[in-house]
């Protein structure tokens, strides 16, 4: 039975120790997920404390990072999502999203609505995909798609 977390703490705690423990064995998140089955992105989120774990997803990230039987019921505890407090993230990576949403939010949301209509594109039956591409002009660029089902705002 699903079960939902109250106090999202005890799962930052736990985000922390994953972390620790990926960086103390020299594993990529890309090696965590492949041991699961499941994307990198939904992997990375998940052990970050923004999504529950399959069972057996759980326990395999739980072998790799040598984590105990209260860190597997955990990661499958559906989580209180939200990562970042109030405010302007500070954080230079996050921050430049927030600053795509700053300038391009409106675009985002006429474009949406004049193709779709009102409603809203999903963050929970969504996919994310981030790639590493070379540009032309020198240097690399990143490809990032974010994949979200709409979902149309209905009159009740």
């Amino acid at each position: 039975m699903p079960h939902a977390q109250f106090d999202p703490t005890a799962r930052q705690a736990l985000a922390v120790t994953a972390v620790d423990a990926k960086t103390r064995k020299d594993l990529s998140w890309q090696q965590l997920a492949d041991a699961t089955g499941l994307s990198v992105a939904f992997v990375t989120a998940a052990l970050l404390g923004q999504h529950a774990l399959p069972e057996a997803a759980a326990k395999a990230v739980a072998d790799l990072l040598d984590l105990d039987e209260d860190a597997v019921r955990l990661l499958r505890t559906v989580p209180t999502r939200g990562s970042i407090p109030g405010g302007i993230p500070t954080d230079p990576t996050i921050y430049r999203f927030h600053e795509m949403l700053q300038v391009y939010g409106t675009t985002l949301k006429a474009l949406v609505h004049e193709q779709f209509g009102d409603g809203i594109i999903s963050a929970i039956n969504f996919k994310l995909d981030v790639r590493k591409v070379v540009d032309p002009e020198g240097g690399e660029r990143a490809i990032i798609t974010l994949d979200g089902k709409y979902l149309p705002t209905r009159p009740f």
